[in-house]
């Protein structure tokens, strides 16, 4: 019975964790990080087992965008249904930026209009430059 009380309590400090920093995307070494600097000991094995719990529940949505890359796990709380998020990859750092804008869900709609294609938002990736490395290309081109 205490084994089950620890599992509940782990997941409740993960999904507290997630939900501080909703909107943004995290990896398990993030959360593993956080913990760390808080001085509480939590197993690799442990934040993969509940975020995969969570996952399955709908109230986190995990990201995979390239071999390369992590994974990455963002909050949403439950709302699963609806909920839409392209990303972008910048190719000089990897920094991953999701887009929750109205901008790609008509692109999406077109594609589906026009091309008889639905475009699938948990892996739709646009690859580029992100304005801080665009910045520091700039910065050394002066």
């Amino acid at each position: 019975m205490s084994k089950a009380q620890y599992k509940t309590k782990q997941m409740t400090e993960i999904l507290t964790y997630l939900k501080s920093v909703q909107g943004q995307h995290v990896t398990v070494n993030d959360i593993r990080r956080h913990f760390q600097e808080q001085g509480i000991a939590v197993g690799t094995t442990t934040v993969y087992r509940q975020l995969d719990k969570m996952v399955k529940e709908g109230i986190v949505a995990k990201y995979v965008v390239d071999e390369k890359s992590s994974a990455c796990f963002e909050y949403i709380g439950g709302q699963d249904e609806g909920h839409h998020c392209y990303h972008c990859k910048c190719e000089k750092c990897g920094k991953l930026i999701h887009l929750h804008c109205h901008e790609v869900e008509e692109l999406s709609q077109h594609m589906m209009e026009h091309h008889s294609f639905e475009l699938n938002a948990m892996r739709t990736v646009f690859y580029g430059v992100c304005s801080e490395c665009r910045q520091k290309e700039a910065g050394c081109a002066e």
